[in-house]
């Protein structure tokens, strides 16, 4: 009876050791749910509300360093940079590549802190989620302005690594990768890579004066 009652102790005491050990496990499993879609956009849309509200006082660059992180966060730049180019991407040197997707991403940010920049009571507003191929998702929403027409801007969204992340925007139904795939291609193709690197680096410059 000593014998069973020293077995029976001593598995009751690897129990509670285990349920010790597992239990922070799964809590953190529990506290640790994926951000959704709907709170993607909404994360990017509370910091351009932010940098058009702070807009004057922080300046460009204030807005940029604002709106970098937070990019970072909510988009896939490194798809949205292969996907741009298409079939040319992996004709590019690892370098090549580097340094296209670094320059994207400079032009990404910038052209947010650029286009967002003053603050006249605009607000966004949440209008549906849609499901599309792929797995993919769109979140349709509008940019409400005081004075003139709604401006709808649309997020399609790709469920990676790392969770949900924005891989194209649509402005009143014009898709921005769209727009990029054809231009960034052309000028490779006909031009070369030194070019449509040289062509980046000048919108950058243009997002940065008009800023």
């Amino acid at each position: 009876m000593n014998v069973l009652r020293a077995i029976s102790s001593t598995l009751q005491l690897q129990l509670l050791v285990a349920l010790l050990l597992i239990m922070p496990l799964s809590s953190g499993a529990e506290t640790q749910e994926r951000t959704s879609p709907e709170q993607i956009v909404n994360q990017l849309h509370e910091a351009l509300i932010k940098a058009m509200r702070e807009g004057p006082k922080l300046g460009y660059q204030g807005r940029y360093d604002l709106l970098a992180p937070v990019v970072d966060q909510t988009h896939d730049l490194d798809f949205i940079a292969r996907t741009a180019l298409g079939a040319n991407w992996t004709q590019l040197t690892a370098e090549q590549q580097r340094t296209f997707t670094d320059v994207f991403r400079k032009l990404s940010v910038g052209s947010y802190a650029g286009w967002f920049k003053s603050h006249e009571g605009e607000r966004f507003e949440f209008l549906e989620r849609q499901s599309m191929p792929r797995d993919q998702i769109m979140i349709r929403t509008r940019l409400v302005q005081k004075a003139g027409e709604p401006v709808r801007f649309d997020y399609v969204l790709r469920e990676g690594k790392e969770g949900w992340r924005i891989v194209n925007v649509l402005a009143d139904g014009v898709s921005d990768l769209a727009l990029k795939r054809v231009e960034y291609r052309a000028i490779l193709q006909r031009d070369g890579f030194a070019a449509l690197i040289d062509m980046l680096k000048k919108k950058v410059v243009l997002t940065e004066q008009e800023g």
